[in-house]
C-alpha cells in the first residue's frame, strides 16, 4: 500500500509544531471556530471528528456541550489533543478501518483530511465514515481542490462519487467554512446526508 502523505514527513513533533501555528493564528485575531459553527448549525448532538489533529474543532464542540469523538492516525497530533481536553474521547486509528461501534449525527472531516488520505483509500474511508452516521446524519468535509497543502488533488466529482457509493447525497456546498457560496474555486466545504 502507498505511504500516507501526512505521515510521510516523519516529523515526530508534528503535533506540537501544528499547535504552535494554530496558536499564532489565534493570537493574530483569526477566528478558528467556523467548522464548529457549521456543525452546531446542523443541530448535531454527537460528532465524530475524523482526522481531528490536535483537537481544535473537537475541543470547541465539546465546550459547546456536544458529545465528540476525535479520531486521528497521527500519535503526535493526538498527544497534543489529549492534553487539550478530557471531555473528548480520543481514538488513534486509520479512517480506512476505524470502527467505533456506534453512530453519530455528524462526521466532520475538516483541515484537508480528504487530501491527506493514503492514496487509493478514498472510497473505503468514505464508506467507513458513512457507516458511523445515524439515519439522516451528515458528512461534512472541507478540502483544497488544487494548490493545497497536499500533493494529492481530489476533484469534487470524484469525492461526490465516493459519497454516492456510500449512500450519501449532496445537500450543500460552500467555498468557505463561514458559508460563502461555492461558484468554483480552489476550496470547497461539502455537506452530504445519509439517505435514511
Amino acid at each position: 500500500m502507498p505511504e500516507n502523505p501526512w505521515l510521510a514527513g516523519g516529523d515526530a513533533d508534528r503535533g506540537t509544531s501544528y499547535q504552535r501555528r494554530l496558536a499564532a493564528k489565534a493570537a493574530s485575531g483569526a477566528y478558528l471556530h467556523a467548522e464548529a459553527d457549521l456543525v452546531e448549525g446542523l443541530g448535531a448532538r454527537t460528532v465524530l471528528d475524523a482526522g481531528c489533529g490536535t483537537g481544535r474543532v473537537a475541543v470547541e464542540l465539546a465546550r459547546r456541550g456536544l458529545s465528540v469523538v476525535g479520531v486521528d492516525v497521527d500519535p503526535s497530533m493526538l498527544a497534543v489533543a489529549r492534553g487539550a481536553s478530557e471531555d473528548v474521547e480520543w481514538v488513534e486509528a486509520d479512517l480506512v478501518s476505524v470502527d467505533l461501534g456506534r453512530t453519530v449525527d455528524v462526521v466532520l472531516a475538516a483541515g484537508n483530511v480528504m487530501v491527506f488520505l493514503t492514496p487509493g483509500t478514498l472510497d473505503a474511508v468514505v464508506a467507513r465514515l458513512a457507516a458511523h452516521l445515524a439515519p439522516g446524519g451528515h458528512l461534512v468535509a472541507g478540502f483544497a481542490l488544487r494548490g493545497g497543502p497536499s500533493p494529492i488533488e481530489l476533484p469534487l466529482a470524484t469525492y461526490d462519487q465516493a459519497c454516492e457509493a456510500a449512500g450519501l447525497v449532496l445537500v450543500d456546498r460552500r467555498a468557505t467554512w463561514e458559508g460563502e457560496g461555492y461558484a468554483g474555486g480552489d476550496y470547497a466545504v461539502s455537506t452530504h446526508r445519509l439517505v435514511a
